[in-house]
Formats: structure tokens, C-alpha cells, sequence
């Protein structure tokens, strides 16, 4: 997606800021207010508001790191903001890019998982007490002014926003006004949970990307938790299940990860490696007449893992 490798935080240039302040009023006017899906709003309280998310004046070109800090110290990660900034501040680019934001979580031991670009998927974190990034385009879009704040409150009566914005803490925004903003990064948000918390408002695939990405960064054993959190959420899924039989292993858990990786098979007949490291598990806990079966069915399936499988197969 283009708008992932946006600078943020960047500041409109004094020349033309009345003409921008202009065409602001008239792109604002001119949106409308976000509609719900029916099923959400039947399923959402009222109103929300998270509370204890510490708010970080945000100076210029710190939108990134302030954020960031927001949403990490109230997940309980002891990080000053000051520290943040070489981490997500790029000078070249006067600002944050995306790929560097959610980096950074990962490596203060937190999953970044990127919201499925609807209101109602921001809504519905906010509900469940998840802060939010949200990364805005305050102007025009051929003149961008992009912006990160966090998203911690909302009035479906009032049809009002509450951010902590800039160097306003709980700043109140309309749904029009805040939509209009954002709409112009794609809708780009994300909540940065704990391994073993899952978002509501992320869809399966989402889910397995936040969470590889985390375990290239973590290990395997750190993404255990997320991986068993994933699997109970989508029953389903077999990629979730053939990678949590390898966070499994790694763990030193052999019988717990053949459970998991034949949950993959049976989800996905068609995951060579979930069949070739089910044969060769199977084999090492002396099964050896399970284990045959599962190699041969690797051996069967087209892809890398097929050489390993008939490799396997002759021995003993």
C-alpha cells in the first residue's frame, strides 16, 4: 500500500497557509459523517473512553514517537518517548514512516497489528480498551501534512471522536471532521498488544502477518502465546495451527506441537511442511507407522519441503 511508506508529522510551509486553511474548511465541509454497519453498532456501547493513556505533548515532527510511547506505556512497557525518537524519526523525511512505527513495537516485545481499514474496526478496538494509532493527512491531498495521534474515545450519540492529538490531551473531534483526515492514509491504524491478546477488529490474515512479523523479530517462543491466542480465535485456521505446532517445538513441547500441526493438516490438507514436520516429530516420538504416512503425504505435495520428505522416507 502506497501511504505505508508516508512521511508523518510533516508541517505545512508558511507560504499558502491561508489558502490551506481555506481548502481545510471546504474538504471538511464537504465530507460526510461515517456510517456504521449495522451489526456494530448493535454490538458497541454508546460511548468509550479508555482510561490511563498517558498523553505525550507531541513537538514538532514527534507525532511518531509520541504515539508510540502513548500506546506502549499504557500496554505497561517502561519506554520514555525521548528514547523513541531516534527509533522512528527520520530527519530526511522531517517525520515517522509506517514500516519504522511498527518495528518499534515489535521490538518493545508488543504486536503491532494493523486494523482492517474501516471505522468500525476502530471503533470496536476502542470499545475493547485498545488505544489506536491513527495516522491522519491534516491537508490537502496533493499537499500532505501527515500526522499520528491516538485514538482513545468515542460519542455514537454526539458523533465525536476523543484523541490525544498534537499537544491537546482528549482533543474532541466530529466523526466528519476526524474520518475526512483520515480517510486520506487509507484508513492506516493499528493497535500494539501484548503476545496472547488478540485485536477485535482484525481480520484472520491480518492477524498471521502481525504475528510472523513479530516472531521473525522475537523468536518463536516469545509468539507461543499469540500463536495459541490466534488458533482459539480463528478454530480454522490451518496456517495458525501448523504455526503454532513449530512455536510449540520450539518450546521444547513435542507432544502439544503434533496436536497443533495435525490441527493444520486436517484444516489444510495441503500444507506440505505442516505434513513433513508432523512425520518427522511423529518419528522422533517413536510413531514410526504415523510418521510414514504424514512423510508420504509430503512427498506427495509439490514445494520445497517434497525432497526433504522422500529423503526421509528411506530412512530408518
Amino acid at each position: 500500500m502506497q501511504s505505508r511508506f508516508k512521511p508523518a508529522c510533516m508541517n505545512a510551509r508558511l507560504a499558502g497557509v491561508l489558502l490551506l486553511g481555506f481548502w481545510l474548511l471546504v474538504l471538511t465541509g464537504c465530507a460526510s459523517t461515517p456510517r456504521l454497519a449495522e451489526s456494530t453498532e448493535q454490538a458497541l456501547p454508546r460511548q468509550a473512553a479508555i482510561d490511563g493513556v498517558p498523553f505525550h505533548s507531541q513537538r514538532e515532527y514527534q507525532c511518531g514517537p509520541a504515539s508510540l510511547a502513548m500506546v506502549l506505556n499504557h500496554g505497561d512497557v517502561d519506554v520514555a518517548m525521548e528514547s523513541l525518537i531516534p527509533q522512528v524519526f527520520i530527519p530526511g523525511r522531517e517525520g515517522s514512516v509506517q514500516p519504522e512505527m511498527l518495528a518499534t513495537v515489535r521490538r518493545h516485545g508488543r504486536i503491532p497489528f494493523v486494523l482492517d481499514n474501516s471505522f468500525d474496526a476502530l471503533l470496536t478496538e476502542i470499545a475493547a480498551g485498545h488505544p489506536v494509532v491513527v495516522m491522519q493527512n491534516l491537508a490537502l491531498p496533493a499537499w500532505p501534512m501527515w500526522h499520528y495521534a491516538v485514538a482513545i474515545g468515542y460519542d455514537l450519540e454526539a458523533e465525536e471522536m476523543t484523541l490525544h492529538s498534537g499537544e491537546e490531551a482528549a482533543r474532541i473531534e466530529s466523526f466528519r471532521r476526524f474520518d475526512a483526515t483520515w480517510a486520506r492514509s487509507d484508513r492506516w491504524a493499528f493497535v500494539a498488544l501484548a503476545p496472547g491478546e488478540m485485536p477485535s477488529g482484525v481480520g484472520e490474515q491480518r492477524a498471521l502477518q502481525a504475528i510472523a512479523a513479530f516472531e521473525q523479530v522475537q523468536g518463536a517462543e516469545a509468539a507461543l502465546p499469540a500463536w495459541e491466542a490466534l488458533v482459539t480465535r480463528f478454530p480454522g485456521s490451518g496456517m495458525g495451527h501448523f504455526a503454532l505446532g513449530n512455536a510449540r517445538h520450539a518450546a521444547g513441547n513435542a507432544p502439544g506441537a503434533i496436536e497443533a500441526l495435525q490441527s493444520a493438516v486436517t484444516q489444510r490438507s495441503d500444507l506440505g511442511a505442516a505434513w513433513l514436520n508432523l512425520g518427522l516429530l511423529q518419528r522422533a516420538q517413536g510413531e514410526e507407522e504415523l510418521a510414514r504416512q504424514a512423510l508420504s503425504r509430503a512427498a506427495e505435495l509439490p514445494g520445497p519441503w517434497r525432497e526433504r520428505a522422500m529423503e526421509a522416507l528411506t530412512q530408518r
